[in-house]
C-alpha cells in the first residue's frame, strides 16, 4: 500500500491528484500546519531529516521531492502519463516541465511571497523580484498557449506538476484571465478533471 503524508495547503496535492489519476490504492496520512507559524510538524523529521512534505512511503522507502515521487509512481503504475521518447518533442516539453516548476517559477513565486511579507524592508529588491515573476509568467502564457496542455496535446503529469505553481499565481502573482488567457484556460482545465476534484476533496481538511 502506498501512503501519502499530506499537508494542508501545501504541495502534497498534486501526488494525490496523481494518485486519482492512475486509480490505484492508497491511504492518505493527513498533518496540519501550527496555526502560528504556519510550520509542517516537527514530528516530520522522523519520516525525513528536513520534514518537509509531500512524502511517500512504499515498498519500504520513504521518498521525498514531488518530482522524484510522480517519476517513481509513474514508472510503477501509469507510463502513459509521461510521453514516450518515440515523440520526442512532447517528451522534451514533458521532462522541461516537471524541472522548471520547482526549478525555476516556484522560486520566484517564493521570492515575492517574502518581499511581500517583509513590506518596506524589501524595497530595495521589490522591483527586481516582480520582474523576473512578470518574466516567468509572460513567458508560461506563451507556451501555454502552444497547445491544449503543457506537453502537447495530451493531458500528462508535466500539468500535474505544474498546478501548483499556476494556482500560486493566481493567488498571490496578479493573474486573471484578463491578464493571462492561456494559463487561466489551462488551470481551468487541470482543475475541471475529475481526478482533481476528488483529490480537493480528499486532501480536505477534516478538522
Amino acid at each position: 500500500m502506498i501512503r501519502v503524508h499530506h499537508l494542508n495547503i501545501s504541495r502534497s496535492l498534486r501526488v494525490i491528484w496523481l494518485l486519482e489519476e492512475m486509480g490505484v490504492p492508497y491511504e492518505l496520512v493527513r498533518h496540519r500546519r501550527d496555526k502560528k507559524t504556519m510550520r509542517a510538524p516537527l514530528a516530520l523529521r522522523d519520516l525525513h531529516p528536513l520534514g518537509k512534505l509531500p512524502l511517500v512511503e512504499v515498498g519500504g522507502k520513504v521518498l521525498a521531492e514531488t518530482g522524484l515521487i510522480i517519476e517513481y509512481l509513474l514508472a510503477h503504475h501509469a507510463p502513459h502519463l509521461a510521453p514516450a521518447a518515440t515523440d520526442a518533442d512532447a517528451h522534451w516539453r514533458y521532462r522541461y516541465w516537471m524541472h522548471y516548476a520547482e526549478g525555476s517559477l516556484m522560486p520566484q513565486l517564493l521570492l515575492k511571497l517574502i518581499a511581500d511579507k517583509m513590506g518596506l524592508l524589501a524595497l530595495p529588491i521589490r522591483g527586481m523580484v516582480k520582474e523576473q515573476v512578470k518574466l516567468h509568467l509572460d513567458y508560461v502564457e506563451k507556451e501555454a498557449g502552444r497547445s491544449p496542455w503543457l506537453a502537447g496535446n495530451e493531458f500528462s503529469a508535466a500539468d500535474i506538476m505544474m498546478s501548483f505553481p499556476l494556482e500560486v499565481s493566481v493567488m498571490r502573482a496578479g493573474v486573471t484571465a484578463a491578464t493571462h488567457p492561456n494559463i487561466t484556460r489551462i488551470l481551468s482545465a487541470m482543475q475541471a478533471r475529475p481526478a482533481y476534484q476528488r483529490a480537493v476533496a480528499q486532501a480536505a481538511d477534516k478538522g
